[in-house]
């Protein structure tokens, strides 16, 4: 996959993370999974989990208060 950065997980087109699978970043288990969101939307489904996640705990947070 040709871009600006490399992972460290990447060998040959692999991921040495997850089960020496090809290379998709956002896959489940990938690093950079629910850290940052992707043009494709497909692989954003793990960045918008962990959003609402933290907007509900925040929410509960509030509600105790």
């Amino acid at each position: 996959m040709p871009s600006g950065w490399g992972c460290p997980h990447e060998v040959d087109d692999r991921c040495s993370k997850v089960n020496n699978l090809p290379c998709n970043p956002g896959m489940k288990g990938c690093t950079l999974a629910g850290r940052f969101r992707f043009y494709n939307e497909e692989k954003n489904e793990r960045f918008y989990e962990k959003q609402a996640r933290e907007q509900a705990g925040s929410d509960t947070k509030k509600d105790s208060e």
